[in-house]
């Protein structure tokens, strides 16, 4: 048994070299990497556990301080026996695609130009373009750029 295998594993983890760890045997890198997994989701759990404490404590006076400031969202701050808490009740804006289409198709329509007022996007399923034919492919080609994301890898110890 390594040093990880103990309470602080990921305390001793990170203070390891990363040379040292991927020079570990696969089936002790499949351990830490099971144990990290369980890590990460405890303390998930226990984060979202005291955020709903601190949401019981302070959601009430949060929203008595946005209403003296005449505000239904954003950061106020207010005293709790010397501690200051901050509160922040972010805003988050949706907007109905297939609206916003008709109100770009509107102004052009009237000339205005709509990307002084939106922001136009355009976006290509990887999917539907891998489906078109190779002539249309062909057109979009230039528009297209192909990044990788982060690797990842899963190991499997054998007491799994």
């Amino acid at each position: 048994m390594s040093c990880f295998r103990n309470d602080t594993l990921w305390d001793n983890l990170v203070r390891t070299p990363v040379g040292e760890i991927a020079a570990l045997p696969s089936g002790e890198l499949a351990h830490l990497q099971r144990d990290m997994a369980e890590t990460l989701r405890k303390a998930k759990l226990a984060v979202a556990w005291l955020d709903g404490a601190l949401s019981l404590r302070y959601s009430a006076r949060a929203y008595q301080a946005r209403a003296v400031d005449l505000k239904d969202t954003g950061t106020v701050r207010f005293d709790d026996n010397g501690v200051t808490v901050v509160a922040d009740l972010p805003k988050k804006i949706d907007w109905d695609q297939d609206a916003l289409s008709g109100v770009v198709e509107l102004l052009t329509a009237e000339g205005e130009n709509p990307r002084h007022y939106v922001e136009i996007t355009f976006k290509v399923s990887e999917r539907r373009y891998a489906a078109w034919p190779p002539h249309i492919r062909k057109v979009f080609e230039a528009a297209r750029t192909v990044r990788t994301g982060k690797e990842s890898f899963q190991l499997m110890a054998g007491d799994a």
